[in-house]
């Protein structure tokens, strides 16, 4: 009995996350696609019903009473699906990224619903995230915007960088000022920053922003704020874009690459069976051969 339960241990110790693989009847039914088809739908629909609970209040009671039970019910499946996944990969289970972002998620679910933790109870909508990484899809994109990130990164810090020299012009050039209007978007350095985000996501910028300036006695500003836009907007903003482009690029060559891996794989399999099945006949012809050969000397035997 002990001998059993020691290679039931091994078995559940040797449980991996690779989803092509099972070590265990638990294991193998939890990676099937109809149960990740299950929680997906579940997501799914969850985020739908959450959604119009923030129209609870032109909603009938008992309607928003029978959505909540649902919410609830939604959020025990979920939190039994984790624990079906910590019984099963124990420890492993938290090698993934993905494993800890979805305990934690319908960890804070799981928090009752009191005041004092009202806004972790709204974070519960983030289990629609959890799509980033069931749907497949999903997690190749959000796994490229991951490995961005480092990147993305040294190019805030370079726009960082431009926006506080650019604040400290502009506060020096424009702060000085008695029109209330200008001071409040030049008055100090963070002010000043904040008005150069502005300009830089080329929100109103021109009405807002620029004329109140060249309206205040600057004629010339324009000159400072269209430099600005073309460093900040047009040229390291758009270094994001290319690095997520790129980013996804390396990622759809390296599942092309695999792709093609799996097919030289089966060419080589198909290859060496068709080989096995070449070596098999010759060696059957021979053996006929052989055969033949013996008749004959029996005929002639006879003949004789």
């Amino acid at each position: 009995m002990g001998d059993a339960t020691g290679d039931g241990d091994q078995r559940m110790t040797r449980a991996t996350l690779d989803i092509e693989t099972s070590h265990s009847a638990l294991e193998r039914e939890i990676e099937r696609p109809w149960f990740r088809h299950f929680i997906t739908i579940l997501i799914v629909i969850n985020a739908v019903v959450l959604g119009i609970l923030t129209y609870r209040e032109s909603l009938s009671p008992g309607l928003v009473r029978a959505l909540e039970v649902f919410d609830i019910a939604v959020t025990w499946v979920f939190a039994t699906e984790i624990l079906l996944k910590l019984v099963v990969y124990r420890l492993q289970f938290f090698k993934s990224g993905w494993n800890w972002f979805d305990f934690v998620v319908i960890g804070v679910s799981m928090i009752p619903g009191s005041a004092a933790f009202s806004v972790l109870r709204a974070m519960r909508v983030l289990r629609v995230l959890r799509l980033l990484h069931i749907v497949p899809v999903m997690k190749r994109i959000t796994e490229a915007l991951m490995k961005a990130l480092p990147g993305m990164g040294a190019i805030f810090a370079v726009l960082a960088l431009v926006t506080y020299v650019g604040a400290v012009m502009a506060t020096n050039m424009f702060g000085d000022t008695s029109d209330p209007d200008v001071a409040l978007l030049f008055g100090d350095l963070p002010k000043s920053a904040y008005s150069l985000f502005q300009v830089m996501t080329m929100d109103g910028w021109r009405f807002e922003v620029v004329q109140k300036v060249i309206d205040d006695g600057n004629p010339y500003a324009w000159i400072f704020f269209i430099i600005f836009i073309f460093i900040a907007s047009f040229a390291i903003l758009n270094l994001f874009i290319a690095l997520v482009v790129d980013a996804l690029a390396s990622e759809q060559k390296a599942l092309l690459e695999e792709g093609l891996e799996d097919i030289e794989d089966e060419i080589e399999e198909e290859f060496e069976d068709a080989h096995a099945q070449r070596d098999e006949i010759l060696k059957a012809l021979n053996a006929m051969r052989a055969e033949i050969a013996e008749l004959k000397q029996l005929v002639d035997t006879r003949q004789k």
